[in-house]
Order: structure tokens, then C-alpha cells, then sequence
């Protein structure tokens, strides 16, 4: 008897897709064929630009037509209730029907996908009523289960609670049971998890996996982070510049991948096994073109990273350099407790303890990685040091003046000898400044490099330091990358000459390749210039890479502290295990471990199913 041949819940064919710009089309899918089927897994990694999001809205018609537009391609899904359609040629009233109900889609930010004036409840209650046509008393039943099968705290008052009332986790949890509430086919996942903390990305992952087990939905699962898609997925498809350039089984790809571009991304991962002095990447690979082979700098992951891992006596001199001289700040116990009303029609204030008590040293050319959860305190503790934010109590000692007594001239002049550089590059520059003036602004407030044409070639050079060129003076913030916009707040930040610099999750928001480029440029300019950093983050791995020592922080206070080989072969804390832990690692034998547990699963769901059968 012939084995039933499976059919793909979705099949994509010669798809190509272009947007319409002043001057000309840019092709942003070029000509890709992907199928995913039931039950499984298929991961899309690749850098911002790579046409992966483009595709992935192709499938739900949610591309804004113009600027862009199907060229050419053909979209089939095999759905439950029209059997098998072309998604690409389906008018728009017919593809609500889908959208939303037989195919799901949690976007990235779910701040910005969930209905602010509308409860968390209600927006997923709407969606059952209208496309499964039950009533509203069972679709509140539906919902609070649902609530509790993605693991929400307290169900039937999240039901009632808007979207700005809940964590970044929890908007997420949030926006998974609405994709899952009608039971849908196919699931895509758009970043779901890259602005979450570690140990909440960790949470959200194994949730989205239980759950295709339990409703054996497909998932189309798209980031950037090569690790995140070892944890999750049965096959991985890499993008670059609009074009599938390697594909299969996780495997496969991860133990022996054959494109350029896929050994850059595996090799610029921070890892926590081995310290690199310098993260490989993709350029390193691809030097010229990916089929231009002249000048590439390593030609396998294995040689990138042995060429690159620091020594046992260059750790030591490293250690012994940290403590050298006086400290240049000093922090003793800092404090800050914020206050407020427990709700709006209460007299009974409660306070939270943001920074309780912390104190520490650090020394000039030291960077120390500050490492916790969101509310762990981390930010609030970086703008104290820098003066953004008030203490309730304590020192903050830098060159020995206290900064907690300083007034606001006085803090205006700190401003030369401390800088910081937030998360989001975008928010931090002035949309309608061209970038040559922002750079040259802190100049013209601190007085320095005389003329305004001195101060001009002053930021020529700040450009060049960060690999920008000349050109990038007259152009505006959109016009640039991610990666780029954080080059620019890291040139602003050099403007003032400054020997202090904080960075507040400066690279959480980028993708590995440039995230490798823009951490290989701090540890560059460190060198150049001799600062000293506070480097922020809840991703150890990127801390590890960064730090000469580590603080652990965790509900406002220092749990650990130490030199990061030290935290990560032997952290005594059982919060810094579990950070250690939540980390997406992508190791061949974390990969053996999955595919182990997916087959062991779908063996207990048939089984059960046959079991259901047999009885029915």
C-alpha cells in the first residue's frame, strides 16, 4: 500500500514582490519557492532588509499597495473551509476571512498591534463572536481559557485590563492567545520575542512550542537571532538581499552550512562557552560579494572563532589591568524609591524600591556589565550615576566630586565627562535634524573645537570613527539603519569628548551581524580613547563578550558580582543560573535535545489520538 503523500499547508512559488520608490522599483523578494507543512516549525532568519517580513505579509495581503506590489508568484494555502487557494490573487473581502482566523500573526510589538482604548478581553472576544459565530458569554469562556493556557497571571482580570496595564511579556502572552483563539492553521511569528529580556523570551519560546503541539498548528517563525531558530524550528530558511540563499533541516544548516552569509551569522553570535577579542562578521565571509571570494577573511565558523578566542594569559592581564589605580566612580549605598497611589481612587501609597542600597567601584578603562530582568532596576541605576534622575539617597563620587550634590549648571558641564547612549537610536535623534548638525549640537553647547569650521570637521572625523561617511552630514535620521542610527548617537556621544560613557541596551534592538559591528566598535574606541563604560544589558552573553567584571542585579540590588568566566562556570546565585540558562545557545547538542523531544512528542500525540479513536 502506498504511503499518503503529505500535502504543505502552504506553498509559496516564484514569488517577487518590489517597491516603488521616487527614482525606481527595489526588489525586496526576488524570486523565492518555500513550503511549510502541518505541524511543523519553519524558521526565516536573516538581517533587517533581507525580505523576510516582506513575505511574510505578502501572505495576508497586509503589504501597502503602492509602494509595493506582487510582481510575480503564486501564494497557495490549503484551507480547511475553501480548500486549496491562491492568497495572492484573493480580493480583499475574501482574504478577511482568512486573516485573522484559518492564518494568525503576532507581530514584534504588541504595544503597537493590540487596540490601546480596548481591554485585552474584548479584542480577543470580537474575533471568536466574528469569525467563529459563538456567543459572547462563550467566547468570554474561551478567552479566560485561553488566558490560562498561555500561562497569563489572574485570567478574568486581564480580561478586564488594557494593554499599557501589563508587562512587555505579558502584552506578548497576550497577543498569542489571540492568534490561537480560532484555532488556526498556520501561525506567523514576526520577532516575537527580541524585545523581551532573556528569561521572558526563553518563557515566550517554549510556550509557542507546547502550543503548536497542542493545537498542531504550523508556525512560520521569523527573526534574526540564528540561536532563537536552533531552539524552536524543524527547518530554517536564511534570507539575504531578497533571496533564499541556504535552506534545511536545522541540522544540516547548523553542523555544516555551505553559504558565506550563513557561517557570518553562526560565527557573530556573543557566545558564553569561550571569550572572543573580536566577534567575527558576515563581512568577514563575504568580502566583495557572496560569490566573490577575493579578501574573505575566514572561510568557517570553527576558524573564526579559533582565531579569535582570547588566551589564558591575555584573561589574566585583563584581570590584574581592571584594578589598577584609583577608582573613577564610587558608588555607596544608592537609593532610589519611587512613589505612587495603589489606583486612582485610593489615599494609600505604596513605594517601589527601583535602586535599594547598592554600592560598588569602578575603575578607569573598566567596563562593567550590568545584567538583570526588566525592573530589575539596571536603567534606573544608569541614569542616577549620570544625573538624569534624583537619588533618594546615597553617593555617586566621580573624580571625586558627589554628583547627588550637584546643581543644574553644574550638571550641565558633567555633561562633557559623562555621556550615555539609550536602546532605541531612532527616538534619540531629532527626525527633522540632519545628522551632521545633531553630532555637531553638544559642540556648540559646550563651547569646543573653536570655528564652526573646525567643529564641522570634527564631525567629519566622529563619522569616519564609526565607519560613516562624509556624505551621512546632510541626511536625515530615516534615511539610515538601525545600525547606523546607533553609530550616529555613538558619534554624538564622542562630540563632547567624554571619559564616562553608559549604554543602556544599546544593541538589543539590532541584528547579530550589526549588533557584532557596533560591540567591536565600542571595544574599538575603549582602546583609541581609554573610556570607561557601564555596559547594560539582560543578555549575558553580549555582557560576557563587553565586561571586565559583571554585576547581577535583581528587585533593585547587586545578588552577584565577579569576572564573567567566574559568573558563568560557577554563578552562585540561582538567579544568575537561570539567566545563564533562559539564553538561546544554537550548540549542535542543545539541537540533538530538541529534535529528540519534537519526535518523542508527536509520538505521545499520535499515540493518544489513536487511543481517542479506538474509543470513540
Amino acid at each position: 500500500m502506498t504511503a499518503k503523500k503529505r500535502l504543505p499547508v502552504l506553498s509559496i512559488q516564484d514569488l517577487i514582490i518590489k517597491f516603488r520608490s521616487e527614482e525606481e522599483y527595489i526588489t525586496a523578494v526576488d524570486n523565492i519557492t518555500m513550503e511549510i507543512f502541518p505541524g511543523e516549525t519553519v524558521g526565516v532568519v536573516g538581517e533587517s532588509g533581507s525580505g523576510k517580513t516582506v513575505t511574510a505579509l505578502s501572505i495576508l495581503n497586509l503589504i501597502p499597495n503602492p509602494p509595493g506590489e506582487i510582481i510575480q508568484g503564486e501564494i497557495y494555502f490549503r484551507s480547511k473551509q475553501a480548500g486549496t487557494i491562491n492568497l495572492a490573487q484573493l480580493p480583499e473581502s475574501e482574504i478577511r476571512k482568512i486573516r485573522g482566523n484559518e492564518i494568525s500573526m503576532i507581530f514584534q510589538e504588541p504595544m503597537t498591534s493590540l487596540n490601546p482604548v480596548i481591554n485585552c478581553g474584548n479584542q480577543i472576544i470580537e474575533s471568536l463572536v466574528k469569525h467563529k459565530g459563538i456567543s459572547r458569554r462563550d467566547a468570554i469562556r474561551k478567552t479566560i481559557g485561553l488566558f490560562e493556557k498561555v500561562r497569563l497571571p489572574r485570567p478574568e482580570i486581564i480580561l478586564k485590563t488594557y494593554p499599557h496595564q501589563l508587562s512587555g511579556g505579558e502584552k506578548q502572552r497576550v497577543m498569542i492567545a489571540m492568534a490561537l483563539a480560532t484555532e488556526p492553521q498556520l501561525i506567523i511569528a514576526d520577532e516575537p520575542s527580541t524585545a523581551l529580556d532573556v528569561t521572558t523570551q526563553a518563557s515566550i519560546l517554549t510556550l509557542i512550542k507546547n502550543l503548536r503541539e497542542d493545537f498542531n498548528s504550523s508556525v512560520l517563525f521569523i527573526t534574526h537571532d540564528l540561536g532563537v531558530i536552533a531552539d524552536v524550528a524543524d527547518r530554517v530558511l536564511v534570507m539575504y538581499k531578497g533571496r533564499i540563499v541556504e535552506q534545511g533541516t536545522v541540522w544540516d544548516v547548523y553542523s555544516d552550512p555551505k553559504h558565506p552569509y550563513t557561517k557570518g551569522l553562526l560565527a557573530c553570535r556573543p557566545r558564553l562557552d569561550i571569550r572572543l577579542k573580536v566577534l567575527p562578521t558576515v563581512t568577514d565571509f563575504m568580502a566583495g560579494n557572496e560569490n566573490h571570494r577575493e579578501g574573505v577573511k575566514y572561510s568557517s565558523v570553527g576558524e573564526a572563532l579559533l582565531l579569535n578566542v582570547e588566551r589564558r594569559d591575555e584573561m589574566i592581564e585583563r584581570r590584574i589591568k581592571v584594578v589598577k589605580g584609583g577608582a573613577i566612580l564610587k558608588v555607596r549605598d544608592l537609593k532610589k524609591y519611587f512613589s505612587s497611589r495603589k489606583n486612582i481612587f485610593s489615599s494609600q501609597m505604596e513605594v517601589v524600591k527601583a535602586v535599594d542600597g547598592v554600592s560598588f567601584d569602578v575603575y578607569p578603562g573598566e567596563t562593567i556589565g550590568l545584567v538583570g530582568e526588566s525592573g530589575s532596576g539596571k536603567t534606573t541605576l544608569g541614569r542616577l550615576i549620570i544625573r538624569l534622575t534624583d537619588p533618594t539617597a546615597g553617593r555617586i563620587d566621580f573624580e571625586g566630586r558627589d554628583l547627588a550634590l550637584l546643581k543644574a549648571p553644574e550638571i550641565r558641564e558633567l555633561r562633557k565627562s559623562m555621556q550615555i547612549i539609550f536602546q532605541d537610536p531612532y527616538s534619540s535623534l531629532d527626525p527633522r535634524q540632519m545628522i551632521g548638525e545633531a553630532i555637531l549640537e553638544p559642540m556648540k553647547i559646550h563651547h569646543l573645537y573653536g570655528k564652526h569650521s573646525s567643529q564641522k570637521n570634527r564631525v567629519f572625523e566622529l563619522l569616519n570613527k564609526v565607519g560613516l561617511d562624509e556624505k551621512s552630514y546632510n541626511r536625515y535620521p530615516h534615511e539610515f539603519s538601525g545600525g547606523q542610527r546607533q553609530r550616529i548617537c555613538i558619534a554624538r556621544a564622542l562630540a563632547v569628548e567624554p571619559r564616562f560613557l553608559i549604554l543602556d541596551e544599546s544593541v538589543s534592538a539590532l541584528d547579530v551581524s550589526v549588533q557584532a559591528q557596533v560591540l567591536n566598535l565600542l571595544n574599538q574606541l575603549k582602546q583609541d580613547f581609554n573610556f570607561t563604560y557601564i555596559f547594560i544589558s539582560h543578555d549575558l552573553s553580549i555582557v560576557k563578550f563587553m565586561s571586565d567584571r559583571i554585576f547581577i542585579m535583581r528587585n533593585g540590588q547587586f545578588i552577584e558580582m565577579g569576572f564573567p568566566e567566574d559568573l558563568y562556570l560557577k554563578p552562585r546565585d540561582p538567579y544568575t543560573r537561570k539567566l545563564i540558562e533562559a539564553i538561546p545557545k544554537g550548540d549542535l547538542e542543545d539541537i540533538r535535545k530538541n529534535i529528540l523531544q519534537k519526535r518523542m512528542a508527536v509520538a505521545i500525540r499520535d499515540i493518544r489520538t489513536e487511543e481517542k479513536m479506538k474509543y470513540e
